[in-house]
């Protein structure tokens, strides 16, 4: 293809990119040393507002819940979403199509939406199964919305419950592209099958696992929109994600402080790029080899 016609092709994906990424970004940067408000000019305060960032300790908590919750369901997820895997990929064509349409429901429903279903599981209001199952077997009551631990088992629940479908979903479609001869040389040499995913498979697949875990850490680290329903005094208990907290500073507790907000946004991004460096890192080295 000659250079004008690929300019020609390309250039309005560019714009659009440009229009959606590249402003904002620059708008949220420049916003991040200032002091602004709704219809005013901002006025510049040098580092104020990152120091402000740092010396709360809301902030500081919010930033521990948001790594720790992440770590904890990414973790979870590539290893529930490979065993899940492993064994829809062993089920039979006529099967299959059904188990699948089933496990990806969750997917499709949006947060809040999902966030607020998964919460009446544990509200005695709207039935609370899990409430009821824990009564009967005689086991002390959990106040899922009012004591930290427990909430932040209930946030995370939710969150692999809501991404297992696409870390199945994807680490399937890996699966079925491992080369049978390989599986087949791994049984002749008598390879029993944890060597065989230990040693084959999970190398085989690698980048697709490393994949899940990129998409996923960042889609756990945005959590925002499940806090509504799911935590609902995420201040008062500490469950506070980073982006939850962020909107509270910049939109209702603070009363419009764009700077500060946008000064959040920017160690949001850094702390989403320092998580995600190892796997971006692994898979350009990957792609270098191939």
């Amino acid at each position: 293809m000659r250079r004008r016609d690929y300019a020609l092709l390309v250039s309005p994906s560019v714009l659009v990119m440009f229009a959606l990424l590249v402003v904002p970004l620059y708008r949220t940067i420049e916003w991040s040393f200032q002091r602004v408000r709704y219809g005013q000019p901002g006025t510049f305060v040098g580092l104020d507002n990152y120091r402000e960032a740092f010396s709360d300790p809301r902030f500081l908590s919010a930033v521990s819940f948001t790594v720790v919750i992440t770590l904890t369901t990414v973790t979870v997820l590539v290893l529930g979403g490979y065993v899940l895997a492993v064994l829809v990929n062993r089920l039979g064509r006529r099967t299959r199509p059904f188990v699948l349409g089933l496990l990806l429901v969750p997917y499709v429903v949006p947060g809040l939406v999902g966030g607020t279903m998964f919460s009446w599981l544990f509200n005695d209001n709207f039935g609370g199964i899990v409430n009821q199952l824990i009564r009967a077997l005689g086991l002390p009551q959990v106040l899922w919305f009012t004591e930290t631990w427990a909430n932040r088992g209930l946030v995370g629940a939710s969150v692999v419950w809501f991404l297992l479908p696409f870390a199945m979903l994807v680490m399937l479609a890996g699966l079925q592209g491992v080369p049978t001869e390989l599986l087949e040389s791994a049984r002749m040499d008598g390879a029993g099958t944890l060597r065989t995913h230990w040693s084959v498979i999970a190398p085989s697949i690698r980048g697709v696992i490393g994949f899940v875990a990129l998409i996923c850490i960042m889609d756990v680290l945005r959590l925002f929109d499940q806090l509504i329903p799911l935590s609902p005094q995420a201040v008062q208990i500490g469950n506070e994600s980073l982006v939850l907290y962020i909107y509270n500073q910049a939109f209702l507790d603070g009363g419009q402080r764009l700077g500060l907000g946008s000064a959040m946004n920017v160690l949001l991004i850094v702390l989403i790029v320092i998580m995600l460096l190892p796997f971006i890192r692994d898979t350009a080295r990957e792609g270098r080899n191939a």
